[in-house]
């Protein structure tokens, strides 16, 4: 068996996966705002785990792993944060860290021709991008979000303008994806469409996946986008479980090795 840990900004995801890639057991817990509280909370739901054969753990980070152990969490700004030691006390088997957005392209991209590119416009914008059902070194250093654009006479980084919480900030609503008006949603697709050119050009892929809370309403404001066609855009397979099933085929894959 395998687990897959997905350190989310507000919750946190531990899946349970047969050799198969059946899912067995999931648990969600709240992420909590204090580092040494998060690692008491996880230890403490990562021991019912303890009972099975684990073959190995992936975590998914959202933030910049290193040497596969000192990790940034960017949502928490967590610096030279530690997992391994606690996790090393409860497990004896491989442990691995990645950054979550990174598995959720692995899983979006598994069995795609190409290469593909994962965005995921949640609290900010990030992505991945993976060719031939492997995470390609550039995937790193991706950070799309950050680039400048200039939108409503205002020159802002693409996540200011088009992530969901711009968005929710801007139409004053709890959820992006309980937004359905028709000039509303070309608004949305105007907002995305302002990074996709320069994505298309600098990476060259076969295949976009819009991911977050924006991936749920993708067919909704996906007639409005202004599509490359020499680019496939999609939605998630799994919105809300990319990161855990490609930390399950990421598991997989070192196992090959």
């Amino acid at each position: 068996m395998y687990l897959s840990v997905d350190i989310g900004g507000t919750k946190t995801l531990i899946a349970l996966f047969s050799k198969r890639g059946r899912v067995i057991r999931r648990k969600k817990f709240k992420t909590a705002q204090g580092s040494k509280t998060f690692v008491q909370e996880l230890t403490a739901n990562l021991e019912p785990f303890t009972k099975r054969k684990i073959k190995s753990i992936v975590v998914a980070i959202p933030g910049i792993v290193q040497k596969n152990y000192s990790v940034k969490l960017g949502n928490r700004n967590w610096q030279n944060f530690d997992l391994i030691s606690p996790l090393k006390k409860l497990f004896d088997c491989p442990i691995y860290f990645e950054n979550d957005a990174n598995l959720a392209t692995l899983y979006e991209s598994y069995r795609l021709p190409g290469k593909t590119i994962f965005l995921t416009f949640s609290t900010g914008i990030g992505g991945g991008i993976v060719e031939k059902n492997r995470i390609l070194p550039e995937s790193n250093s991706f950070e799309p979000g950050h680039k400048i654009y200039h939108y409503n006479g205002k020159d802002k980084e693409w996540e200011d303008i088009a992530a969901a919480s711009a968005i929710e900030s801007f139409y004053h609503v709890d959820r992006a994806t309980s937004l359905r008006e028709k000039e509303v949603l070309k608004d949305i697709a105007a907002r995305i469409d302002l990074g996709l050119p320069d994505i298309v050009e600098a990476y060259h892929p076969n295949t976009i996946v819009l991911g977050g809370p924006l991936g749920k309403i993708f067919k909704l404001y996906e007639p409005y986008l202004s599509h490359d066609l020499s680019v496939k855009y999609r939605r998630p397979k799994r919105p809300n479980e990319s990161v855990v099933y490609g930390a399950f085929l990421y598991a997989k894959q070192k196992e090959q090795r």
